[in-house]
């Protein structure tokens, strides 16, 4: 299930990788009892988010489309099934399909690198941040997916409302937005625009409200 990126956006294909392989760098060395923490995703400890992201390492796009049609084309059921599926994974197994070449070079079927690169750095967040990790992203790629939230209405995908509001980064020049301020680490305001439930006392402000 991959598609062709756009021409305007190739210039992030390193950017994917190296999201890919900074993961696969951590998680090489992580316990059994990592593995299994809860991740940021409601219901998925790491072993499942890592299962989700590896999926296009795995399967041809054949098969996925195949039982895309069994789940009634429900694209939540279809990650949940697989998730479920394929956390039996050895952990190894998980970190090749990290660092397989076909991830360096994904990008989803409904976008190019731009999403690409979101899809690869909030799901990197939803497991560095349970574990107590440093985010992988650095700086430069973080700003462009806070980008991609704001501006380029990624939040809306999640039902988060952004109208009238301010956002500030506290750990790199980065805002968006007028009104109220919540104010935080990069990472965890690209958590909050993508709905996930923020750890306690990491932002300063109201929470961003769904729509």
């Amino acid at each position: 299930m991959t598609a062709s990126p756009t021409a305007n956006d190739a210039h992030l294909q390193p950017a994917v990788a190296a999201e890919f392989a900074s993961l696969a760098g951590l998680l090489a060395a992580a316990t059994d009892a990592q593995w299994d923490t809860p991740s940021m995703c409601e219901g998925w400890r790491v072993r499942e988010v890592v299962a989700h992201m590896t999926v296009p390492a795995r399967y041809r796009e054949e098969e996925l489309m195949t039982r895309f049609r069994r789940c009634g084309f429900d694209f939540t059921r279809l990650s949940n099934e697989m998730a479920a599926q394929d956390a039996g994974l050895p952990a190894d197994q998980l970190v090749a399909g990290l660092r397989s070449d076909i991830m360096q070079r994904w990008t989803p079927p409904s976008g190019g690198y731009h999403r690409a690169l979101n899809h690869v750095v909030i799901h990197g967040l939803d497991v560095t941040v349970p574990l107590g990790a440093p985010r992988c992203s650095p700086d430069e790629t973080i700003r462009v997916v806070l980008d991609d939230l704001t501006v380029g209405g990624g939040h809306a995908r999640f039902g988060i409302v952004i109208n009238s509001r301010r956002l500030q980064a506290s750990d790199l020049d980065w805002s968006h937005g007028s009104g109220p301020v919540l104010r935080g680490a990069a990472e965890d305001l690209a958590l909050a625009l993508c709905g996930r439930a923020v750890p306690a006392g990491r932002l300063e402000g109201d929470l961003l409200p769904r729509g």
